[in-house]
């Protein structure tokens, strides 16, 4: 397990920084925007569990949480729910 420890910190830094730079793409009275909300949500409560579950030492379910936290963001910023600012370092662009 201690050698998945860099692995899971380095994808908590990278998920915190992708959720501090994500925004709703959609804007505020429309439909996607409730979507948009969704996305954040479920990242938000993936990357609290993942740093419980941490904390907890249970690194094998942490970088598990931490991987659905930032595959939401990814994904919503590639369905365009989200606006990742053009960041090709922590998102998956369509084009």
């Amino acid at each position: 397990m201690a050698a998945r420890e860099p692995l899971l910190e380095r994808y908590l830094r990278l998920t915190r920084e992708a959720l501090d730079r994500v925004r709703p793409g959609p804007p505020a009275r429309s439909f996607l925007r409730g979507a948009s909300d969704d996305f954040l949500t479920m990242a938000r409560s993936y990357l609290s569990d993942a740093e419980h579950f941490r904390a907890s030492g249970d690194a094998e379910r942490a970088l598990a949480a931490v991987s659905y936290a930032h595959g939401w963001l990814d994904a919503g910023v590639r369905l365009g729910v989200l606006d990742g600012g053009n960041d090709e370092a922590r998102f998956t662009l369509f084009k």
